[in-house]
Parts: C-alpha cells; structure tokens; sequence
C-alpha cells in the first residue's frame, strides 16, 4: 500500500507524519490486499472562527479500482486524525462486506448516502472512464458520498449519471 501524506498551510513534524501513515495503515488492514493507495492531506484552517474545526484531514483511497473519499476537522490534528481513520476503516469494511454479498448475491440493494452541493466550481478533475454496470456505478457514488455519478453505462454503451433521490431511491439520466 503507496501512502503519501502532504500538508497546506501546516509544516508537519516526522512524528506527526510517521502518526499519520502509522494510522492509515492499521485502517487499510481490514482490506489490505485491495488498498492500492492512500493519500492523506492535512490542511490548517488560517480562519480564527473555525477554531472549533482547525485542522481537516483528507484521506482518497484507491481501492480494487474504486475511490474512497473521508474528510474529518477536529479542534487538535491527533483529533481529526482519529476521526478520519475510524471512518476510513469503517468505509473499508462497508466496502469488503458489500463486493462480498454482491458476489453472493447480485440483487443486493442501494445505501442511502449524504447529499454534497456546492455553488460554484472549486476544482476540476478528469479521470478515465471505464464502463461500469448501474450497480458498480451505485457502489462507487456511495464509496465517494456524493448524491450522483456520471459514468459509462456498459448495459447501454452511452455515458450516464446515477443519482440518489429525495426519497432515498435511485434516478438514472441518459441521452435519447
């Protein structure tokens, strides 16, 4: 497992650093042979009423060719640290049991997951596009916590977004 650990407007200490990768690792242990790599960023807040959420801490993981997204603030980084790890490895063991019932099963259902929105455009990413099935694309917007996911519907051969509902159920857009 590749960690890399990067710090914005904080300098962190080799001990802050070796506490980092010393957590990310015990969290990537639940899945350990499907954790490719973890990049952990740890910001400051330079706002003095954010004081209640000083520092944030990101953690992106690649894993079996999924993304995991966790974001943590704490008043102390030890805090946020801790945070961010007990929710990484509980995504990890989400992550595990699901692609393990969905070998099992294959009918299994959605989780509802958090709704993120956002005003203007803040960062812009590209990324590769394979073809995924709508359950494989359902899995991946839970993974990530967003409320929609554009993707390449392989049952279709045309580019799709999947998004939860108010009422927690699915929605599907497609071109005609």
């Amino acid at each position: 497992m590749e960690i890399i650990v990067q710090g914005r407007n904080v300098s962190l200490t080799d001990r802050q650093r070796s506490e980092t990768l010393e957590r990310v690792e015990h969290a990537g242990r639940v899945f350990e042979q499907a954790v490719d790599r973890v990049d952990v960023e740890i910001s400051e807040a330079t706002n003095p009423r954010r004081s209640d959420e000083r520092f944030q801490v990101e953690f992106t993981a690649a894993v079996s060719g999924r993304v995991v997204r966790i974001e943590a603030s704490a008043v102390t980084l030890e805090a946020a640290l801790d945070d961010a790890s007990e929710r990484l490895t509980r995504q990890l063991r989400r992550l595990k049991e699901r692609l393990i019932d969905r070998r099992r099963k294959p009918d299994s259902a959605p989780t509802a997951s958090v709704p993120v929105e956002s005003d203007e455009i803040v960062k812009v990413k590209q990324f590769v596009m394979k073809p995924m099935t709508l359950e494989e694309a359902t899995l991946q917007m839970d993974m990530l916590g967003h409320s929609f996911f554009f993707f390449f519907n392989a049952d279709s051969d045309r580019h799709s977004v999947i998004y939860r509902r108010r009422d927690g159920r699915l929605g599907l857009i497609e071109p005609s």
